[in-house]
This record gives structure tokens, sequence and C-alpha cells, in this order.
């Protein structure tokens, strides 16, 4: 049996190409990513983000009126697949088009509905205000509240780790509107102007001096009531909805990153003469044989999203895939060896280059969830598990 595309699904990949080849920016290509976010959005990327729209290939399932071409499931896939494999990157403004955006098509208003064009065009930049001091990976235990004033609300709290806070026009914030509600409940959704007097924008410098996230404080901001999205006290279920527009796409770069590992570690195989070394050609092979299984399951989750039912495998793909690729990283520093952390040009045209790449794999077990945090989703929310 020969698995195969329709002539229909060939026909829009074919598109798509022809339409990156003429128009993706050589910046857009992950390789070549070497920019701070800490000033601005660099020109580039906003023409890309809004090129991609006005084109219909910033969200293809989307009508052409928000970005996209009413494409199908399947051609959603196929076009994932074909930026990831080309390591094109659609936005530098991840929050705007992948939750804000979907977000207020969902739950906003009529009015609010009305800014999810422009924020997925990247026209609006928007900060997500998720994580606090004490609530990273449980989002439910944040504390930032929102007080009932009348006609408004009065935010004070703190956020941190807010990507594009130092240049957003917008904050997606997440607040508590009721302190006696168990935690799930009594959380809200507030969209913030960042330039609301009473906000404070810190950027968190890396060691390199860049500034990729911020911590935000709110001093007493006065928000107009019709900044609510959603219900009051419904903002559990808005999360849960950011966070399902968020796994679903994510899960194909995950795998895609990891082939891209596996092929580069054969390379490196050979480059170093243990190619035919017996263990190293066994740990190849299962490195290969799981990136394959885990598309499988992707595209499993992937079938079951699209037809409208929840997709659980997509809470496991974050795990397996973070996990995976600092498993895949831990193994290009050992067939490296001592040179593996050496910078010395002398050593290669990419000194360090493994070692860089496995800290890298190690935040991505932290970032957007702790692999503990995501374990225990899974166990309780998955599996039914009972809690210990």
């Amino acid at each position: 049996m020969k698995l195969s595309w329709s002539e229909e699904d060939e026909a829009f990949r074919a598109e798509l190409r022809q339409f990156l080849d003429a128009h993706a920016p050589p910046e857009a290509r992950r390789r070549n990513r070497d920019y701070d976010l800490g000033d601005a959005l660099p020109e580039w990327g906003r023409h890309w983000q809004a090129t991609l729209f006005d084109n219909g290939w910033m969200i293809p399932a989307y009508p052409p009126e928000l970005g996209g071409r009413n494409a199908t499931p399947v051609q959603t896939l196929l076009y994932l697949e074909e930026l990831n494999r080309q390591q094109i990157i659609r936005s530098l403004h991840f929050g705007g088009y992948a939750i804000v955006g979907p977000s207020l098509l969902e739950f906003g208003s009529e009015q609010q509905r009305e800014l999810a064009a422009p924020s997925i065009r990247g026209d609006i930049v928007w900060c997500v205000g998720m994580s606090e001091p004490n609530a990273g990976s449980d989002l439910a235990g944040l504390q930032t509240r929102a007080v009932d004033d009348g006609d408004t609300f009065v935010v004070s709290g703190q956020k941190v780790w807010t990507s594009y806070a130092m240049i957003a026009d917008r904050c997606f914030c997440y607040v508590r509107t009721d302190r006696d509600a168990p935690k799930h409940k009594g959380i809200s959704v507030l969209m913030i102007d960042m330039d609301t007097p009473g906000i404070d924008v810190r950027p968190l410098r890396h060691i390199s001096g860049k500034a990729d996230f911020a911590e935000v404080f709110f001093d007493e901001v006065v928000v107009p009531k019709e900044n609510l999205i959603g219900d009051l006290n419904g903002g559990w279920r808005i999360t849960m909805g950011s966070l399902a527009h968020e796994r679903g796409a994510l899960w194909v770069e995950g795998v895609a990153a990891s082939q891209q590992l596996v092929e580069e570690l054969i390379e490196l195989a050979r480059d170093r003469g243990v190619a035919a070394d017996a263990g190293v050609r066994r740990r190849l092979a299962a490195a290969y044989e799981r990136t394959q299984s885990l598309r499988a399951l992707g595209y499993k989750g992937f079938a079951g999203f699209a037809q409208g039912s929840s997709a659980p495998e997509h809470s496991y793909m974050k795990l397996a895939t973070s996990e995976f690729r600092k498993e895949l990283t831990q193994l290009g520093l050992d067939l490296e060896g001592p040179f593996g952390v050496v910078t010395g040009g002398e050593w290669g045209a990419d000194p360090a280059r493994w070692v860089n790449r496995h800290f890298i794999a190690l935040a991505g077990t932290i970032g957007g969830g702790t692999s503990e945090i995501q374990r225990n989703v899974i166990a309780s929310r998955v599996l039914g598990l009972p809690k210990g």
C-alpha cells in the first residue's frame, strides 16, 4: 500500500513553495536568526508577516479577510510542515497571531473581534500576561488582581517572562477577579493598553545583553469594563482555548526540529569517523525511529483536532519533543567529545555548536510549561489518574 497526498493537496504545496521562493526574505530562515526584540520588531519581520497575511498564507485555514484561503485541515498540516522543512518562520510575534487573534475570534465581543485581523497581520503588537513570579507553569495560581470599581477594573500585580512587553501596544492579561473562588474559577482576561498610567516594564536581559522577555508591574492600572474578554471569571476557559491553539501547531515544529537534529547527528558521526561504530549506529537508528513515531502520533492528534474533538496527544507532544531534543543534543556532545565545548575556530566552522544547542534544549523543557507540570497535566486530565 502506498500512502500519498491528493492531487489538490500537492497543488497546494506547490503553490506554497512558489510563494516562499518568490517572497520569503533570507532573515526569515531560522538558521539566519540574529535579531533582538528588546527595542522593536525589525522592519523585515513586520513586512513579511503582512505579506503572508495579504496573500492568504498567514493562517491558511482562515478566510481571506483574516489572512487565509479557507484551506482544509490537511492543507494546513502540509503548510506547517513545509515552513518547518524550509526553516521559515511566519512571524516574530507569536502571541498575536497564535494566541490573541484566535481567542478574540472565539471569545471576544463584536467590537473586540474587529481587532483579530490586525492582530494576525501584525499591525497590533501584543504581549500575553500569563506567568507570574509564583505562578509560572501553574497558571491557576496567578495573583495579579482586578478589583471591580464600577465602570472600570483596577489592576495591581506583576507578570514575568512576558515576551514583547517592551514593544507591545496591548497586553492580553490574565487577572484574578474573585479571590474567594477556587483558583481555576476566579480568573478573567482583560485587554490592557500598555501606555496606561501605572504600568512599568522592566526588560530581563540574557548574559549576552539581549532582552527577549520582561517583567511587567501593574500599580492600580485603570481598565475599562468593556475591555473584559469573555465572561467575568471565565478566564480559565479562554486559557484552555489559547493553549489549544498554541499546542495545535507547535508539535509540527517540535518534530521537524527533532528530525533536523537527527540528520545533523548523522553527518556529525560521519565527520568524526564513528559512523560505522555499532553503538553509535544503534543510538542514531533509535533516534530516527523515535522521530517517526512522534510524527505519527502528531498526525493522529491533528486528525482528531481537525474533526473538532480534543487532541490529548498534543499535550504529550510538547513534553515528548522538548525532552527528546535534550537527549539529541546530548548525543551531539557525546559524538564531539571533549572538543564539543571548545570555541577556538581551528576546531571547526561551528565551535561549541552542540553545547549551545544543549543549553537551548534545556530551556525548552521549561518554557511554555515545564516538563514536570506537563506530566501532571497528562496524568490528571488525560489519563484520569488520582491525585496523590
